[in-house]
């Protein structure tokens, strides 16, 4: 027994000899951050998911160069076929003899090959090209959607929840409008609206989709001003912001440098979540014909393909199945991220 606690008196002696610094492991806020991140397989498994497809779709046109979005293989057949016609002229018959050409795509709806890693569509596009190409669309699209909806959101929820009473009440009551609205029905109807001004020339066809994407954004914004508000509503009465306040900062320095900041949290998650959101609906425009059409693609619109021909849906996989594995691949990955982030960025979450 007297052996035994001279083993621990001189166990205790020798750590408390040990310096602090030597024992303990300082590391930073972004530092923790980063570990509680990739302590999650799921969110290292997303932002694997979401760094593939970008390389795919951005590096890989710059690979895989033998056929663009818009190259058809015209390698057919050309096939000619005579028709006679007889006809009298003063009780003279004359036969007229006509040649007509039909030119044949062969490789239209073609089987993967060396050629055609993918095959090719009806029209004989290649389908890796232009599921690489139309992974541009909607990536970019929905970036674009979430980035412009975020900011938005900041400043109005930012507005209202600073500064309350009736300017609060005016914004939160656009809000609820905002919110009542469908969706989907407008959409359509300003996708119908969309096909007159491309025939009189007012737009381009490729504006289409941007110009879809841009009315979702001026809908889809309250769900931030949301959630900046209520946030907002509880940091203004911080002991910090009365800091501020006694120091004499400008309105806009106290919510956009005070106030804002201590959100962009909740913001990164919720915009890497509404990332997957935003793809769906590029996906969902183009799948009924709104958005890109031919011969511009995207995800949605390669998937489009199977409402106007059910032997393509039961004999042809390789046509649309890629760009549906695609849809799921991003919105699975930025779920995965957005999860992680939330885990990470929380206080109180145990690791």
């Amino acid at each position: 027994m007297e052996e035994l606690n001279k083993e621990q008196v001189q166990q205790v002696t020798t750590d408390t000899d040990v310096p602090h610094d030597k024992n303990v492991r300082l590391m930073s806020p972004n530092q923790m951050l980063v570990r509680r991140f990739f302590r999650s397989k799921l969110s290292v498994l997303g932002l694997v998911m979401v760094i593939g497809l970008f390389l795919f779709c951005f590096v890989g046109p710059m690979v895989y160069t033998q056929w663009g979005e818009t190259d058809l293989d015209k390698s057919g057949r050309t096939e000619y076929a005579v028709s006679e016609f007889t006809y009298t002229v003063d009780g003279v018959e004359h036969t007229l003899r006509q040649t007509t050409q039909t030119h044949w795509v062969d490789n239209a709806l073609s089987a993967p090959s060396a050629t055609h890693p993918l095959g090719t569509d009806d029209q004989g596009y290649d389908v890796l090209a232009r599921l690489m190409y139309g992974g541009r669309v909607s990536l970019i699209v929905s970036f674009m959607t979430v980035f412009l909806l975020t900011i938005i959101g900041v400043l109005m929820g930012g507005i209202a929840g600073y500064f309350g009473g009736v300017i609060d009440e005016v914004i939160m009551r656009i809000c609820d409008i905002l919110m009542c609205l469908p969706g989907i029905p407008i959409l359509l109807i300003l996708s119908s609206a969309m096909d007159g001004w491309v025939k009189l020339g007012y737009i381009e066809e490729g504006m289409r989709i941007y110009i879809l994407m841009l009315f979702l954004t001026l809908i889809s914004w309250p769900g931030v001003a949301r959630l900046v508000r209520g946030q907002i509503l509880s940091l203004r009465e911080q002991e910090y912001m009365v800091a501020a306040e006694a120091m004499g900062f400008s309105t806009g320095r106290k919510i956009f440098k005070h106030l804002v900041p201590n959100v962009m949290p909740q913001l990164i998650v919720q915009m890497s979540l509404s990332l997957g959101s935003m793809i769906l609906y590029e996906a969902t425009l183009s799948y009924l014909n709104m958005g890109i059409k031919a011969p511009y693609t995207a995800w949605g619109s390669m998937i489009n393909i199977i409402t106007t021909n059910q032997d393509i849906l039961q004999n042809h996989l390789y046509v649309w199945v890629p760009a549906g594995v695609c849809i799921v691949i991003a919105v699975l990955g930025f779920n995965f991220v957005g999860d992680g982030l939330r885990d990470a960025l929380d206080p109180k979450g145990r690791r």
